[in-house]
């Protein structure tokens, strides 16, 4: 297991370095935020001062070197147009998306992976094709659509739920989140739901897949062969083994809805990355657009190792070919 971390490790240092130049080239060379940022009667000393207080007289390489040597730092620059630390601005901001995306990911397990095992075990009947049929509308309804739906019925016909914004967080453990209130998770619930849809039926559809592929094997006819209770075969044999495929989807899924969870935040607004980013690009505030990527490739990075270790475990024959190689 240690070998296989120790390669996964060294793996991600590579796609970090790789990840470091892509992001600062893309950005860098669109637009010139000084043309936002200043007057257009501005003088010709006045825009080459504003040129120089950014780092923008500088060579692209020298940019990136001085980028590097503050990455190394934790620096990765200071807003063109809020004054803050770049990578402060989005790290406030981090823990609302991660409370949105969290209890979207939730949803979508604790609904989709029992509906998908149900549907999985009863193909045939009512029930089964009735979640696959449902399954198909969280694929094809707009996300941006489905939000204003939720926001129409539940907030403006129904008046059972707030519109939009985060709410009045709780404490905890000196931890201040929307779980620990109820205006908190009044507000959460919206939203969650409109990001969870995608996902849940994702989780369903796979699932089903898995299960139908899982229940003709031998080791489950075997079990079957030898007794063993309907329960015990299904929780021992078919979903531990459904498992594998379904971490690493989920694992992925996990970072797609912390990254891209731009729509469902302007939507609801949700003052979360997405906010911030879509902000950004408008105004081409390039330091918060390179630290929202950098910090989203070092989370895809953390999800990636964190679902290799899983599937390691859950899988010895990944480790055992690890190591082989």
């Amino acid at each position: 297991m240690t070998v296989f971390i120790i390669r996964r490790l060294l793996q991600s240092v590579i796609v970090v370095a790789v990840m470091t130049v892509l992001v600062f080239a893309g950005v860098y060379a669109i637009g010139n935020p000084v043309e936002i940022l200043i007057s257009q009667d501005a003088t010709e000393a006045e825009r080459a001062a504003a040129i120089a207080r950014l780092g923008l007289d500088k060579s692209l390489p020298e940019q990136y070197l001085a980028f590097l040597g503050n990455l190394m730092k934790g620096d990765l620059g200071t807003s063109f147009v809020f004054g803050e630390p770049a990578l402060q601005l989005v790290l406030e901001r981090f823990p609302a998306t991660m409370e949105l995306a969290l209890c979207a990911m939730m949803i979508s397990i604790f609904v989709g992976v029992p509906l998908g095992l149900y549907a999985g075990l009863r193909p045939d009947g009512i029930a089964g094709r009735t979640i696959m049929t449902g399954s198909i509308f969280g694929f094809s309804l707009p996300n941006f659509w489905q939000g204003l739906m939720l926001i129409m019925l539940f907030a403006v016909i129904l008046q059972w739920l707030p519109a939009g914004g985060r709410g009045v967080r709780g404490e905890f453990l000196g931890i201040q989140s929307s779980f620990f209130s109820w205006d908190g998770i009044t507000h959460l619930i919206l939203p969650a739901i409109n990001l969870a849809l995608f996902k849940t039926s994702l989780v369903i559809r796979l699932t089903r897949a898995s299960v139908r592929e899982t229940i003709n094997l031998d080791y489950v006819k075997f079990a079957r062969a030898k007794g063993l209770r309907p329960r015990r075969v299904i929780g021992l044999h078919v979903l531990k083994n459904i498992m594998i495929p379904l971490v690493t989807i989920i694992g992925l899924e996990f970072g797609s809805v912390i990254a891209f969870a731009v729509v469902t935040e302007t939507v609801f607004a949700w003052p979360g990355m997405g906010k911030l980013i879509i902000d950004s690009i408008f105004q081409l505030d390039r330091p918060v657009i390179v630290a929202y990527l950098i910090v989203i490739v070092f989370l895809f990075i953390t999800i990636n190792l964190v679902v290799d270790i899983l599937y390691a475990i859950l899988d010895p024959r990944v480790r055992l070919a690890d190591q082989k190689a």
